[in-house]
């Protein structure tokens, strides 16, 4: 049997985890022991998209749900700002973006994720949209970090409960 190399280029650096490849510079080297047939050209492909763009296809999977949503949606400081904002009452996109130094686009994604984790809601009359806190809508991260606080609360009672105690004396 004849070996066939074919070259595909691919984006990510973690291209040197399947067997039979050879990284180099940009491109990668993948050697096939058969001989060229019509499957050829997709297993190959196959190879290179089971292995190569895994984590840019997992990036694009929804992995937050409920309360993980809400607390990525917030780990971010300008739509943490944003939230800050609407807490005093409903704002267009525009009034949104003025505090910040990005693009209108950017600003536009940024909502997109607080609407998404179910902060906030908007509206468009004409050519505005409008977005607004929903009411309610941080209780169950509220919920989550006081339940947190409660036993901790209780182990530094516990401590202090400790430290306060009379020191007992010893007979010598």
């Amino acid at each position: 049997m004849k070996a066939h190399t074919f070259a595909i280029s691919i984006d990510t650096p973690n291209a040197a985890t399947f067997p039979a490849v050879i990284r180099t510079a940009e491109k990668i080297i993948v050697s096939v022991k058969r001989p060229a047939t019509a499957w050829l050209p997709t297993a190959i492909a196959q190879a290179a998209l089971d292995n190569a763009a895994r984590r840019h296809i997992l990036r694009y999977v929804p992995k937050y749900s409920g309360l993980d949503r809400m607390f990525h949606a917030l780990g971010d400081s300008s739509r943490r700002a944003m939230v800050e904002r609407l807490a005093r009452g409903p704002a267009s996109v525009s009034e949104l973006a003025k505090p910040f130094t990005m693009a209108l686009p950017t600003v536009v994604q940024h909502l997109g994720v607080l609407e998404e984790a179910g902060i906030v809601t908007s509206a468009k009359v004409g050519r505005v949209r409008t977005y607004q806190l929903v009411p309610g809508a941080l209780a169950p991260a509220a919920d989550w970090i006081g339940r947190q606080r409660l036993p901790a609360e209780r182990r530094l009672d516990r401590l202090g409960t400790v430290l306060n105690r009379p020191a007992a004396t010893t007979k010598e």
